[in-house]
């Protein structure tokens, strides 16, 4: 199992792998994990970089690897993300096609959570 969060993959580790030479085998890694939790999808529009790279991703994975999206944008939008119909479509066929979509409601267990500030004493 492997969380990322796509933006900082996308926008920072495809890059600095790309400068380094390592581009090829984060890809191999990432296509061999068995599990690919993709944080925070659709948080900003793609360029065209970022859209070539997540499609080559999730076709390495595809009908071979589990990949877990989350995102706070409604599925009918993230076509509209990805910003270019062609990769829209080749990438989301190949994320959607056998997917299982839970959509949560409620508010954020975040902003339920009690905040407590330290007194610098502990109860033991």
């Amino acid at each position: 199992m492997r969380y990322v969060r796509l933006p900082r993959l996308l926008s920072e580790d495809f890059v600095h792998a790309r400068a380094d030479g390592s581009y090829r085998k984060l890809m191999h890694t990432l296509a061999r994990t068995d599990l690919l939790i993709l944080d925070d999808w659709g948080l900003a529009p793609l360029g065209d970089r970022e859209r070539r790279d997540l499609l080559e991703l999730v076709e390495e994975r595809a009908g071979r690897r589990a990949t877990l999206v989350t995102s706070q944008l409604p599925v009918e939008h993230w076509h509209e993300m990805i910003g270019d119909a062609t990769f829209g479509d080749a990438i989301l066929d190949r994320l959607v096609h056998h997917a299982q979509r839970l959509t949560l409601t409620g508010g954020s267990l975040r902003r339920l959570a009690p905040t407590t500030k330290s007194s610098g004493t502990h109860a033991d």
